[in-house]
């Protein structure tokens, strides 16, 4: 005779799948666990809210409202690529998890913010502030404050700060604005930054960004006729001025739109910077920091992105010729392809190995999918007024 014996599940098991239930039923995604590797996020900006995204099907999979101020929304990710850091223009600071599509915590730790960073081992989150100026550094878990750090010129004024950057080493780079000043900040040795101040690098720095070995960290200014560089590498740091009036003999144009350093290239040995006021992309060696190339472009440049291979720049336009995006081919420094995706584009993000391209279309409600070899428009995704796109990838990438 066959005996039937009754198993009794392990406590460890019932505990796994209480766990595993109670994330699927608190979440608004999908029925069963997933990967956060191809997970995004579109920032919508007149609405407050953060669309999260598959890049694998081209597809929405929910919807997190209540993010406050988006206008001028940035975003980075946890190390594990499930949570997103979001900085909005009010001054708030969410975490959101994206594998329950929901927010975490929300912050508003400031009057008016333009950006923020993560450390490079995921434990500090810095936000750069307008208001009231200088940078508060937070616990990536708890979002409790760590440091308060105001930004005091050596004039004595307080100072707007632009272009925070995380670097190697639990440390930061930002640019104080009206002081005309970069400065290093290190919590290596606990929450206590050692700050190295580089004064007097020139007026208005107005946003700034670091290539992806943490080495090279370059300021624009709008006051002058130049780019501010620091090689991080070197003791003692020291400011070096480049491309000095590169605009000399020609009168520049109405600056519509402040191009953003946050999305120039580096590939290949070569930046590829927007220009102020000029239809130009600035072509310079990284190694020499001399001007080796112009690109005449369609309109006043905004973002000009890699393609992850380095191979293409895409580039979009400042108002009114922002409906226009251009593919420059970094070994020609020509344009080899333009497309007209739809009025408003603000943003490029490529897929991770860059098959893919996303694009932003505001006035258009949509995120339009480039195939980047053929060009062929593979997805129109409706998004309402979507302006930022940031994929998880980024989490495992310097200044990203």
């Amino acid at each position: 005779m066959t005996t039937h014996r009754h198993r009794t599940a392990r406590p460890g098991a019932i505990l796994a799948a209480s766990v595993v239930a109670a994330l699927l039923a608190g979440g608004a995604m999908a029925a069963e666990p997933r990967g956060t590797g191809d997970l995004g996020v579109i920032v919508e900006r007149a609405s407050g809210s953060l669309a999260i995204v598959e890049t694998t099907g081209r597809s929405l999979l929910a919807r997190v409202d209540g993010l406050g101020d988006l206008s001028h929304a940035s975003v980075v990710f946890s190390r594990d690529e499930r949570f997103a850091y979001v900085f909005g223009r009010d001054g708030g600071l969410s975490k959101v998890d994206l594998l329950a599509a929901r927010i975490v915590k929300r912050i508003v730790q400031g009057g008016n913010a333009i950006g923020g960073a993560i450390s490079d081992d995921g434990s500090l989150i810095a936000v750069s502030n307008y208001e009231p100026g200088g940078v508060r550094v937070f616990d990536a878990g708890s979002l409790d404050l760590v440091a308060d750090i105001p930004a005091i010129g050596a004039g004595g004024g307080a100072s707007k700060t632009v272009g925070l950057v995380d670097i190697p080493g639990r440390a930061f780079v930002v640019t104080l604005y009206d002081a005309g000043e970069i400065w290093k900040l290190d919590f290596s040795a606990g929450a206590s930054p050692a700050i190295t101040r580089l004064t007097g690098v020139g007026k208005l720095p107005y946003d700034a960004n670091v290539t992806v070995d943490g080495r090279h960290y370059y300021a624009g200014l709008f006051g002058e006729d130049g780019v501010v560089h620091v090689d991080l590498w070197k003791t003692p740091l020291t400011a070096e001025r480049i491309l000095d009036g590169y605009g000399r003999g020609a009168e520049p144009l109405p600056v519509y739109k402040m191009p953003h350093f946050e999305g120039w290239a580096a590939v290949q040995g070569k930046l590829f910077l927007p220009a102020i006021g000029r239809e130009e992309l600035l072509v310079v060696d990284i190694a020499t920091s001399r001007e080796v190339g112009r690109v005449k472009v369609h309109g006043q440049p905004v973002f000009a992105v890699a393609r992850p291979d380095g191979r293409q720049v895409w580039v979009n336009f400042a108002h009114p010729k922002n409906d226009t995006v251009q593919v420059v081919d970094t070994e020609s420094l020509s344009v080899v392809h333009e497309m007209k995706p739809g009025p408003a584009v603000l943003h490029l993000e490529f897929t991770p190995r860059g098959h893919e391209v996303w694009v932003s279309v505001r006035d258009r409600d949509q995120v339009k999918v480039y195939d980047t070899r053929s060009f062929i428009e593979r997805a129109a995704i409706a998004s309402p007024k979507p302006s930022g796109i940031f994929f998880t990838p980024r989490a495992h990438r310097i200044g990203q």
